[in-house]
């Protein structure tokens, strides 16, 4: 039988293999001194605004109690209605900051 410490230990280790294999990841892309491409950043950028709108959504939807389908359908691909609004925001976002700075 396995003990709860041997468990943990290997746990741990795997962790700290992990982080150290990051760390040597990260080492080597700075030494190539990598610059990643505006359609790289522009897609980041676009996911990261949507992944924040969408756990806003859903804190908004939760603390409102509100009742929304769990799945829209469009033809035959099932979508989350959150994550839909979420991305639209995130597309038009742009729109709304070239309209701000006038």
């Amino acid at each position: 039988m396995v003990s709860v410490w041997t468990i943990l230990f290997s746990m741990l280790f795997g962790i700290g293999l992990s982080v150290w294999g990051r760390i040597r990841c990260i080492r080597r892309m700075e030494e190539k001194d990598t610059k990643s491409s505006p359609l790289a950043q522009a897609i980041r950028d676009l996911v990261a605004v949507a992944g924040g709108l969408y756990l806003s959504l859903i804190m908004l939807v939760s603390f409102l109690k509100l009742d929304l389908p769990e799945k829209i359908s469009l033809y035959e691909v099932s979508l989350d209605p959150l994550a839909c609004i979420a991305i639209g925001l995130a597309i038009i976002q742009p729109l709304f900051m070239k309209i701000k700075k006038g």
